[in-house]
């Protein structure tokens, strides 16, 4: 006589609706009404997208967890983090991604910017500029067409301290395609439905991990900013949920090599 034996397979719904996953999610939300709303957001968010649906549960939570840490929203209209799938050797994952409003959110939140920008360069706009000294000049008025030739970023601090930075259009692609698998992937990403915010993010942080200040929450989302998150389920028996970064838009060392820079700079 045979038997068969039925494995019950993850869902997100089951993981989303887990005890320790909840009370993680309350924790950073503040209350479980929040948490249930972003818990949600993930499964609709999961849903609705055929390479989500797919992928790994856990690998959803830990992209989810990180932008809840943050207090970010995951909603892509709003454009503060993204949930961005991927296949390697076979097996679909989610990635965690910074967007360009949750950069400008964390930078308003440490209380140390009294401004912040990034924007889109067009023809005619840039009247003068020089890389070395970081002295960039630009006027709308003389914008001449729509075409947009590159991308800035600038911020000042409360103490006075400003920089500016500029980078030509084909720098942001060459960036990209050496960094992002994402853009490297193209399909419905970030990337594609908005080619200018990501843009704008990458020069953007770029420029704050130079030389901004670093708050233990800008330091958090370089750690996890295009990683896939992996969450420790040897530990899920206690009382908290550990989550490490795997990179996988480049090399370990690399990224190993901006996380300890960004976190002995947050300490100085």
């Amino acid at each position: 006589m045979e038997t068969s034996v039925t494995t019950k397979k993850t869902t997100i719904q089951s993981v989303m609706g887990s005890q320790i996953v909840m009370k993680k999610l309350n924790d950073c939300l503040g209350n479980p009404k929040a948490a249930a709303s972003f818990a949600s957001s993930v499964v609709s968010l999961t849903t609705g997208n055929y390479m989500l649906k797919d992928a790994d549960p856990w690998s959803v939570v830990g992209a989810a967890m990180v932008a809840a840490t943050l207090g970010l929203s995951i909603v892509p209209s709003i454009g503060e983090a993204y949930i961005i799938p991927y296949k390697l050797h076979g097996q679909t994952k989610a990635q965690f991604q910074l967007g360009w409003k949750g950069l400008y959110q964390l930078c308003i939140r440490s209380g140390q910017f009294a401004y912040v920008c990034a924007e889109p360069v067009h023809k005619g706009e840039l009247v003068s500029g020089n890389r070395f000294t970081g002295e960039y000049q630009f006027d709308e008025t003389k914008k001449e067409s729509d075409e947009v030739i590159g991308y800035m970023a600038s911020f000042r601090l409360t103490n006075g301290f400003a920089k500016t930075v500029y980078w030509p259009i084909d720098e942001v692609k060459k960036h990209a395609t050496r960094f992002s698998q994402s853009y490297r992937r193209g399909g419905d990403t970030p990337w594609k439905s908005d080619f200018d915010a990501m843009a704008c993010k990458t020069v953007l942080k770029s420029l704050l991990s130079k030389y901004g200040p670093k708050s233990l929450d800008f330091v958090d989302a370089l750690r996890y900013d295009q990683s896939a998150v992996k969450i420790e389920k040897d530990n899920l028996s206690g009382d908290d949920i550990i989550m490490e970064p795997e990179y996988i838009d480049y090399t370990q060392s690399e990224a190993m090599d901006n996380i300890t820079k960004a976190a002995e700079e947050a300490t100085e």
